[in-house]
């Protein structure tokens, strides 16, 4: 039995998937005249062709092709990324997120509890300094305890730690749920907030650099306070043309990077490739966000910024791999990274004395097996 299909349908949900009709024509090998409408699936085919394609087999039956468009604002400078349909393992990691979200907030509202003051709280007209030592405080960031810690990446597991303390659930993945086949892409966006007074949730895509993620979580962070929703990629390669991006990123850096505290250490007598390799262990971020902080303070003028920006983001990509946080570790220890301890810590808590169904606790940690989710309840508190 075949299944009418329109050929732009296919053409729609092939490239939304961003593959190519060689790439599918192994698996299938008439793909391409289902495409040009000379022949026609079975509904198996069909079925298996969604499932590679991660689309809705209902979205195939359709008279056109739907629009599909990002739930929340999109707040991206890099224009290759905001001029393309968004790509569905983006699409899906969001709407994953407002799943667990509104979860959460119900959880929170199950318990009494009281709204965040923060979410929300200032306006792009507040002073970024002290927009920045209101988050330091609230979240308590301590600039010298954080260049006492060892390495960056338990810096940043620290950083984590403390605005998970503030109540706001920050989640760390790489790939769709736990989807190893299906990563994210850093090009395509870095991050994003999900504002709520009661269940704030920051996404941190996996797939970048250390130094990359420390950035967006600073960034979203700033999304947070300013009450706005929306995706980014929190970068320091473009001078952002929109106001909220632009006051994000410098709360992001005042925060990480407090002006006052880099005047102090700053010695203009150094090489300034030293001087920032310096600067960025003492304050554990990249050595892109110690030069933007120096030319911020006017320790340096645009030219030598731009020349030496451009050297140093060579250098870095060169140097600093992304973090392959999907392959190998420990299971269990990751799934509390990309579901967020503290979402993890009410979830597993609420469905064990009863009040959510381990159905939709097994859908939301993304996991199948009873044996699973008991042994992560076991680790969950050693974590």
């Amino acid at each position: 039995m075949r299944v009418a299909i329109k050929p732009e349908l296919f053409r729609w949900a092939r490239e939304r998937s961003r593959r190519t009709i060689d790439s599918l024509t192994k698996a299938f090998p008439k793909y391409e005249q289902w495409e040009s409408g000379e022949a026609q699936p079975t509904l198996k085919q069909l079925e298996r062709l969604a499932k590679i394609l991660h689309v809705p087999i209902g979205f195939l039956f359709m008279e056109t092709p739907p629009e599909e468009t990002l739930p929340i604002p999109d707040f991206r400078t890099m224009p290759q990324a905001r001029l393309s349909r968004p790509s569905p393992e983006l699409l899906e990691t969001v709407y994953i997120c407002q799943q667990r979200q509104k979860w959460y907030r119900n959880y929170q509202l199950s318990l009494g509890e009281m709204p965040l003051p923060f979410v929300g709280s200032v306006t792009v007209a507040n002073d970024v300094n002290a927009v920045a030592a209101e988050i330091r405080g609230r979240i308590k960031l301590d600039i010298h305890e954080r260049s006492s810690i060892p390495t960056w990446t338990q810096a940043l597991s620290r950083f984590i730690d403390q605005v998970e303390q503030a109540g706001i659930l920050v989640m760390v993945n790489g790939v769709v749920g736990n989807n190893t086949h299906r990563p994210l892409d850093p090009e395509e966006f870095r991050g994003f907030a999900l504002v709520d007074d009661l269940a704030p949730l920051i996404f941190i895509n996996g797939a970048d650099t250390l130094s990359g993620k420390t950035f967006t979580l600073a960034h979203e962070l700033a999304h947070i306070w300013l009450g706005k929703s929306g995706i980014s990629d929190a970068s320091l390669e473009r001078y952002p043309e929109e106001e909220v991006e632009r006051w994000c990123n410098q709360v992001a850096a005042e925060l990480l990077v407090p002006e006052a505290m880099l005047t102090e250490q700053y010695n203009p007598e150094n090489d300034l490739r030293q001087e920032l390799n310096r600067l960025a262990r003492i304050f554990k971020v990249s050595t892109l966000v110690i030069l933007r902080r120096l030319f911020d303070a006017e320790f340096v003028d645009w030219q030598t910024y731009r020349q030496v920006y451009e050297k140093e983001l060579e250098r870095l990509r060169a140097y600093e791999r992304p973090a392959s946080e999907d392959k190998g570790g420990n299971f269990y220890r990751s799934l509390v990274r990309k579901v967020s301890k503290r979402f993890a810590l009410a979830l597993v808590s609420s469905t064990l004395e009863g009040q959510t169904l381990f159905r939709d606790a097994y859908a939301m940690l993304g996991i199948s097996k009873d044996q699973t989710f008991k042994k992560f309840a076991q680790e969950l508190g050693g974590v």
